[in-house]
């Protein structure tokens, strides 16, 4: 795991033994399992170490020390497919609360598993429809930290993820590319849902070379009741304007 502890520590990040064997029993349960299940198109050791471990640590970099240290510190991660960045960010702060939603079972069935293997504490995934999850009231607006990779697009993304954040909390967007027309149209969605733009962070490392981006939203405001909307709706329509 020596390209993950390298990189890690270029965030401040210093990876102990037993998180260390945890990443590597992640990586050979992720391999066995995709012959199944189909779960990443990444499988070479060196690549799921930085694209998908890495990648999802770049997380860490958004926060502060004192918001780490918080006492009930919450994750929820949304359409988490594989784990990523949840497990991994659990691995890394083992006393937080993690909640994995993803709308496949097959991929809650790994989750649940690999949850197992690694022995880690106060997980919990849940199978279905952010539209839907982020209704519920023990989930709205009650996590810390609200996280979400390659899922859709900002405006869609803000209106599914900004419900589930607690006033005071973050939601971070990791994306990829030319982001720029997206955080336009996301503008309108991230006021009408309680948010605030914080900042658009570059992640500066040359194991990730390709343009990745932390969009880091603030929660001010409690989100509408009536959203999100109906299952596909935010996905249909967001709202870039005229909601």
């Amino acid at each position: 795991m020596q390209k993950l502890i390298d990189g890690a520590q270029k965030l401040g990040i210093n990876l102990n033994d037993k998180q260390i064997t945890q990443f590597k029993l992640y990586y050979q349960e992720l391999v066995g399992w995709n012959k199944k299940f189909n779960l990443t198109t990444i499988t070479d050791y060196q690549e799921v170490q930085l694209k998908h471990f890495l990648d999802s640590l770049t997380v860490i970099s958004a926060l502060t020390e004192e918001e780490l240290r918080q006492p009930g510190f919450s994750i929820i991660d949304i359409g988490t497919g594989a784990g990523f960045p949840g497990i991994p960010l659990k691995v890394f702060l083992p006393q937080s609360r993690l909640v994995l939603l993803d709308s496949k079972a097959k991929k809650a069935t790994f989750l649940q598993h690999v949850i197992e293997q690694l022995e880690l504490d106060d997980v919990e995934v849940v199978v279905g429809r952010a539209e839907e999850i982020a209704h519920r009231p023990l989930l709205r607006e009650n996590f810390t930290l609200v996280v979400s990779r390659a899922v859709a697009s900002l405006p869609t993304l803000v209106e599914l993820a900004l419900p589930f954040c607690q006033m005071g909390g973050k939601f971070i967007a990791q994306k990829k590319g030319q982001i720029e027309q997206e955080l336009v149209q996301a503008g309108k969605a991230i006021d009408v849902l309680g948010g605030e733009l914080n900042q658009v962070k570059k992640v500066e490392l040359e194991e990730l070379s390709d343009e990745r981006y932390l969009v880091i939203i603030d929660k001010i405001s409690p989100s509408p009741e009536k959203y999100p909307r109906r299952a596909g709706t935010p996905t249909r329509r967001p709202i870039i304007g005229g909601e």
